[in-house]
């Protein structure tokens, strides 16, 4: 068995985006003169028995180094100048080792070549080291001059013990808020992201019939195929909830039907080759028009939208937006009769009234997570003030529950969302996402367009648009 392989070189292109990693590196570094730093990716977990899940690696050691394989760990170790980076990788099992025959989940002949560490250093223009070499440099590590990224690698986790509640919290919070302000070529990955997205919608419009029911799980597949093709996949479970499933925020089990008459809302986005997301959210009339009552709550959301969108820009407070979009709708639900108080009653900060039919706020940051840097400090971010270069989401939304005996009976089972990807631009806001209309009436010829489209294409619609 270990005689005639031939041992061929893997032909690993340079990263043309490895110097923004560098970069990153150093404003870390900067963060922290003279602490080791341990920044690991994670590992395979187990699905059943011997399968595992697809891996998908921590999304902070992608932002630092760009590697995408499981195990590996960067360790920033201080120098006089800043830090020295090693990338601790998984060494090859060549036909020189057992494993290369053995191993089903790392050897070579169970998973392909892979690259060595010589190969994988010029790849992302980083210092590579074999993984089974990381314990001893671990073991040297002093805890309170050490700080971990932890919950990630239960053996890096055990091999240095925490410096204290505060001491590895500060990590996570500094890497939360460098990732916050995005650079040009983050922003054409998520764009990148987002017009995926945008013809993923496209696909389902033109899958979806008007004039009988579909499953929501054929949906959520149309769209899936198209986040497998044109990217790694989706970036979070897809939502396809129709008629009164839009009512849940987070539904997430895709087994009802959409029919005429009802609404069908999507949330849905594709996770580039690079792991940046796309979050989408639109609410479409099966029918292909909308009721009107169904227009007037739409119409009502997206006024808030298009509200919030407007109110964005570099030093405006986040908590401002919110109250922009929030009023908006609260004043919608006054229109439909719906609040028992005053609009400025309803939003009192000590009442809220209008909480019960929105539920949320207006959006998150968006990157890597599709609720990207979510554990930087408040201040910095829900209480903080926007900037340039910040991507978040936009995405008010109106949900009367089935059940729900406060409102009237027309009302019941209605929920819309209405969700754009945003970036703050040094003037205002550009909406990566315009790909896809937003306004009642924009909508409904925008899925007639799709439709008609669907309809030429072999096999009615069911393929890859665009």
């Amino acid at each position: 068995m270990r005689t005639g392989w031939r041992d061929s070189p893997l032909d690993v292109p340079r990263r043309a985006e490895a110097p923004n990693h560098a970069k990153r590196r150093a404003l870390l570094s900067e963060a922290f003169p003279g602490q080791t730093l341990v920044v690991p990716t994670g590992a395979e977990r187990i699905r059943a028995n011997d399968t595992t899940y697809p891996f998908r690696p921590g999304s902070d050691h992608v932002w630092l180094t760009g590697e995408h394989e499981p195990d590996s760990v960067l360790v920033l170790t201080p120098t006089a100048g800043g830090h020295d980076a090693t990338l601790y990788v998984r060494p090859r099992s060549t036909t020189a080792s057992d494993g290369f025959f053995t191993d089903r989940g790392h050897g070579e002949l169970w998973i392909g070549r892979r690259p060595s560490l010589a190969e994988k250093s010029e790849e992302l223009e980083i210092a590579t080291e074999r993984l089974d070499r990381l314990g001893a440099v671990l073991d040297g590590c002093a805890p309170s001059r050490t700080r971990v990224l932890r919950g990630l690698d239960p053996a890096v986790d055990a091999a240095v013990r925490s410096g204290g509640g505060d001491h590895d919290r500060a990590l996570i919070q500094v890497l939360a808020e460098l990732r916050l302000v995005k650079d040009e070529w983050e922003i054409a990955q998520l764009q990148a992201a987002v017009d995926a997205s945008v013809l993923g919608f496209e696909d389902v419009a033109r899958a979806l019939p008007e004039d009988r029911a579909v499953s929501e799980r054929l949906i959520e597949g149309v769209f899936g195929l198209r986040a497998r093709h044109d990217g790694n996949g989706v970036g979070y479970s897809s939502i396809v909830a129709s008629g009164p499933h839009a009512t849940v925020l987070h539904w997430m089990h895709n087994d009802g039907s959409a029919r005429p008459g009802d609404l069908l809302l999507m949330d849905m986005g594709v996770e580039g080759r690079h792991l940046y997301t796309a979050d989408i959210t639109r609410t479409l009339p099966v029918s292909g028009l909308f009721t009107p009552l169904q227009r007037q709550v739409y119409d009502i959301v997206h006024r808030s939208q298009r509200a919030g969108i407007a109110a964005i820009r570099p030093g405006i407070a986040f908590d401002e937006v919110h109250q922009t979009c929030m009023r908006v709708l609260a004043e919608g639900l006054a229109d439909l009769g719906v609040l028992p108080v005053s609009v400025d009653e309803a939003m009192a900060r000590d009442r809220i009234t209008y909480r019960r039919w929105t539920l949320h706020g207006f959006g998150h940051m968006l990157g890597l997570d599709v609720h990207d840097c979510a554990r930087a400090r408040k201040e910095r971010y829900r209480d903080g003030v926007l900037g340039e270069g910040h991507v978040l989401t936009m995405e008010p939304g109106l949900y009367f529950q089935p059940d729900d005996e406060l409102i009237p009976a027309g009302l019941r089972g209605i929920g819309i969302r209405i969700e754009d990807d945003v970036l703050v631009t040094a003037d205002g806001a550009r909406v990566l996402s315009a790909g896809l209309p937003t306004g009642s009436a924009e909508v409904e010829s925008w899925l007639a367009t799709q439709r008609a489209a669907g309809a030429r294409l072999p096999g009615g619609g069911n393929g890859l648009a665009g």
